[in-house]
């Protein structure tokens, strides 16, 4: 590098080719990095006020370094500037905002000047290297790349790629598993950043995704879309569920995936470490997916609650372990692959749970509405949870039920009504003793049975419930009182006061009368 003044110039030219084809990076970029070098050395000599530039023919290799002078009407620097009159006498036509151009001759690089212009064009190339680094990779990710082991620095793997370097973070490897220097690795590129210190390439082998590629690599149903991935779930190295859809009727996407006595998931199972794989059918209806994401158990029964995204799955007394699995990990499973909450339950348990629900419900209409236990029992039977239920269903409806006429209708509903204001009547009374306000009482969603709850929780005014969350409002008053959107609702009704405040104020201080003003915000 200390002897670029002594090379001959279509030499320069080819040192040139010679760095870009190593660096994989463009030759303009080359020749612009030694012109930038060249032209450091040039201000070095003459002074770095002056604007000289370095120009490399890129045709013959010959290096022109000039001065250049702006023609303004005011001189701010005399390095760089130089006046219209003065120009004119040089350049009979020059205008302002031209560059007068003054040629300078070649400089012989000293050893200090060449080691700056090694540095500049050093950086210069790096910096583009690592530029070609990013485009290159940049919309790479999504995709599994192959590479060989550079170095292993704590637990973390630095993998050559070929044109750039990637890190395989230690916990992104699956667990157990060991690599040397020298070993060939396949990963999934999961992100790609620019970073100062150039492009980080990250890797990963138990993103869900490494999985879905390697099928699409091993099953050409998938690589065609004719078999769709919907979702993956693992648990790196130790087992994996993954649901499939086919979009042609003609293909089954479970057997396409598992190959011919198995030979396409074993492939994927032998790059994953052994991991187990359940294909799964895909299906548009939550409880048929949910009950073939469970598998290998057997479900005998679903309740799905989709406000919640919460499904109560019934299985026999026998499948239990297996439903669940090892630590959870079935069921931990199924939960992630398909976004539902899953609560399972055996026949037993549920068997033991409808007991009690249908024996607590009959007391409560035997107490509320002084029934006996069969009338009581019937009306369980028919789907009635709550006294409300009776008090406001239409007439007839209670009048279809076996074994009551339009009298015993009439009365059941008459008693239920009589109750509920008796209970209305008992709440206001004890939500008064515990302080709680009477506006609390006009927010449209508040029953008095709530208002006394909040009392008891000491939320006693407007402000009390307009600092509260919808969550925790919730809680207080009972989950099955309110939903998120009715909770919330409740508390702006509760916050609607503290705008009023705040506007009325404003408008009067505009007007300019500050008493007006006060007499507002009081």
């Amino acid at each position: 590098m200390e002897k670029i003044a002594a090379l001959p110039r279509p030499e320069l030219l080819q040192v040139a080719d010679s760095v870009a084809r190593d660096k994989g990076i463009d030759r303009e970029e080359v020749l612009e990095a030694m012109e930038q070098a060249i032209q450091k050395a040039g201000r070095s000599k003459y002074g770095h006020e002056h604007d000289i530039r370095a120009h490399i023919d890129r045709r013959t290799g010959e290096i022109k370094l000039a001065r250049h002078l702006e023609v303004v009407e005011t001189v701010e620097n005399e390095a760089t500037q130089v006046p219209l009159d003065k120009a004119r006498r040089r350049k009979a036509d020059a205008v302002l905002g031209e560059s007068l151009v003054d040629p300078l001759p070649p400089i012989d690089f000293g050893r200090i000047a060449a080691q700056t212009a090694k540095q500049v064009i050093v950086q210069r190339v790096r910096d583009a290297e690592r530029q070609r680094q990013f485009d290159e990779y940049k919309d790479r990710t999504g995709e599994i790349s192959n590479g060989l082991v550079k170095r292993v620095e704590f637990g973390n793997v630095v993998v050559d790629l070929g044109r750039a370097e990637a890190l395989l973070r230690r916990d992104e490897l699956i667990p157990r598993e060991t690599f040397r220097t020298g070993d060939r690795v396949r990963a999934y590129i999961y992100d790609v950043r620019a970073e100062q210190r150039g492009p980080q390439i990250f890797l990963s082998r138990t993103h869900p995704q490494f999985m879905a590629k390697l099928f699409a690599q091993e099953v050409p149903e998938i690589y065609d879309g004719i078999i769709e991935i919907k979702a993956v779930a693992r648990d790196p190295g130790s087992r994996a569920k993954i649901a499939v859809l086919s979009n042609d009727s003609g293909i089954d996407p479970v057997g396409a995936c598992v190959g011919m006595r198995g030979s396409r998931v074993q492939a994927v199972v032998a790059e994953l470490q052994g991991e187990k794989i359940d294909i799964i059918q895909w299906s548009g209806d939550p409880a048929t997916f949910i009950v073939n994401a469970l598998a290998p158990a057997e479900v005998a029964k679903v309740v799905l609650d989709e406000e919640s995204r919460r499904i109560e799955v019934v299985v026999p007394d026998d499948q239990l372990s297996l439903a669940i699995g090892r630590r959870g990990q079935n069921v931990r499973l199924a939960s992630q692959l398909t976004g539902w909450d899953i609560d399972i339950l055996t026949e037993a348990e549920e068997s033991e749970r409808r007991t009690e629900e249908f024996r607590t419900r009959s007391n409560l209409f035997i107490e509320a509405l002084d029934v006996d236990d069969v009338i009581a029992h019937l009306l369980v039977t028919e789907g009635f949870t709550t006294v409300e239920e009776v008090a406001f269903v239409p007439l007839e409806d209670l009048g279809d039920i076996e074994g009551f006429d339009e009298d015993v209708a009439n009365e059941l509903q008459q008693r239920a009504r009589v109750f509920l204001e008796e209970l209305n009547e008992r709440n206001d009374q004890r939500r008064r003793e515990l302080g709680v306000a009477d506006d609390l009482a006009a927010i449209e969603g508040l029953t008095t049975g709530m208002m006394v709850r909040l009392g008891e929780k000491d939320v006693k005014t407007l402000d009390d419930l307009g600092d509260l969350a919808s969550d925790e409002l919730i809680e207080i008053v009972g989950k099955d009182a309110l939903t998120e959107e009715q909770a919330n609702a409740v508390i702006m009704a509760a916050r609607a006061h503290w705008f009023e405040g705040d506007e009325a104020p404003a408008v009067e201080d505009e007007a300019g009368d500050p008493e007006d003003g006060a007499e507002a915000k009081a």
